[in-house]
């Protein structure tokens, strides 16, 4: 095959999570290569870094992907997502590229199960959400798994977000709330017929809290992990506002400080066939920091031989210990 492919490709790379997604890599050694939509930015960028740069539209990516022929693995942090990621894991399948990503949106993961067949056939890893909330919710859902009585009938999962948002994020949410919240409901995706919202308690010491229903990938990337056909993603936000203006009244995204005053927290509740009930709390870092750190831990991982053909998930891969690999993430357990 010519050169030995040794590289990550990080797409979006000027982005506010894409250049943090940068500065970790280089932190922890990977050899990497910036790329993005135009040179404008990302010259700059691999001149602080001291990395090669490429620049290119998505629906160029077939053509330029085949002049990389050291790129092993691209993890992509530009969104939306429903634009980018279509052409970028199509261009990775058919240049038997890694496709790593950072979507919190639906379309990702959508298209993954799309497009399994032909990643697996081309021996080519398919695995979006490898940070932020997927990694977290579906960690917990299955270490939850472990200990709720056989079988589970139904899943109620939630997030809880604290902090400022980037302007990406709260574009990607606004998107989001133009449509009624999902479920999966006997397997399969369907509009939420009775939306009301459902208390958890994140033992954070807010005591049990209103989570309203909101479309999560967990949605599939949950139920891929457990086989639980019925699941409900719920999230409960703090300390943030929507800014009437939209994304363009607020700014790239939250400071170093903001992150660290603002970790997240996750609960997962587990409702078995005989009646029992299983709960289990996560305690992370800020959502930023921890797709920052989870996203290039796992390109990291993918790097040095961790991946299987196909769609596949950060718990499925990595097994539930990877959200514990990221500093100050631990699970809890609720004592009835």
């Amino acid at each position: 095959m010519g050169q030995t492919r040794h590289t990550l490709l990080i797409y979006g790379a000027t982005g506010y999570t894409g250049r943090l997604a940068c500065e970790q890599a280089q932190k922890v050694g990977l050899d990497f290569t910036v790329a993005g939509r135009t040179a404008y930015g990302l010259e700059k960028l691999a001149k602080e870094l001291q990395v090669p740069y490429h620049a290119f539209e998505v629906n160029d990516a077939i053509t330029t992907m085949h002049e990389l022929p050291t790129c092993h693995t691209l993890l992509n942090c530009a969104g939306p997502f429903s634009r980018t990621a279509k052409p970028l894991m199509t261009a990775c399948i058919r240049h038997h590229i890694n496709y790593l990503d950072i979507a919190a949106e639906l379309d990702s993961y959508e298209l993954a199960e799309t497009l399994d067949l032909d990643a697996r056939q081309a021996g080519v890893m398919l695995l979006p959400g490898c940070g932020g909330s997927v990694a977290m919710l579906g960690c917990l859902a299955r270490r939850t798994m472990e200990i709720a009585a056989s079988p589970v009938q139904r899943l109620n999962i939630a997030l809880h977000v604290a902090g400022a948002m980037s302007r990406g994020s709260v574009a990607s949410a606004m998107g989001g709330m133009t449509n009624a919240p999902l479920e999966r409901r006997m397997g399969e995706l369907t509009a939420i017929e009775d939306i009301v919202p459902m208390e958890f308690d994140f033992l954070d010491g807010r005591g049990r809290v209103s989570c309203a229903p909101m479309t999560l990938p967990d949605l599939i990337t949950a139920s891929k992990v457990t086989g639980i056909e019925n699941i409900r993603t719920f999230v409960n936000v703090s300390a943030v506002a929507l800014p009437a203006e939209g994304p363009e009244g607020i700014s790239d995204g939250p400071s170093e400080r903001d992150r660290d005053l603002n970790p997240y927290h996750a609960a997962a509740v587990m409702e078995s066939t005989d009646g029992s009930v299983a709960m289990k709390v996560l305690h992370t870092v800020n959502g930023y920091t921890f797709t920052v750190k989870a996203s290039i831990e796992a390109a990291h991982r993918v790097l040095e031989g961790t991946s299987q053909p196909g769609f596949q998930t950060p718990a499925g891969i990595f097994g539930t210990g990877f959200v514990e690999s990221i500093a100050n993430s631990k699970f809890i357990d609720i004592v009835q």
